[in-house]
């Protein structure tokens, strides 16, 4: 019997099958211009839920205005769903119809 081994107990180490590791799937968040959401929160909502600067968020808001749509950014599904439900209970509760939707990268 060797040293450090109970009697009865035997350790061996079983190979496992590898798996296959992939990168998340990816999405984008799309705000929608609408006729009655203002610039300002477009602006807020891009600062306080996106964490963009005030350059980058009045940038994205342009395109949203000038272009219909604007690409907020890239996220996994949890994260581009948490954001579009967030925004959507901001612009309710402030009467905006402001349109946030999630679409695959």
């Amino acid at each position: 019997m060797s040293e450090g081994t109970r009697p009865g107990f035997e350790t061996s180490i079983q190979d496992r099958p590898e798996e296959e590791v992939r990168e998340p799937e990816l999405f984008r968040v799309v705000l929608h211009n609408d006729d009655y959401t203002t610039m300002e929160f477009v602006v807020e909502v891009l600062v306080t839920i996106f964490q963009k600067d005030i350059d980058s968020a009045f940038q994205i808001m342009m395109d949203v205005h000038q272009k219909g749509r604007g690409l907020v950014g890239t996220y996994t599904y949890d994260i581009a769903t948490t954001k579009s439900h967030h925004v959507h209970s901001l612009a309710r509760e402030r009467e905006f119809p402001l349109k946030c939707t999630v679409e695959r990268a």
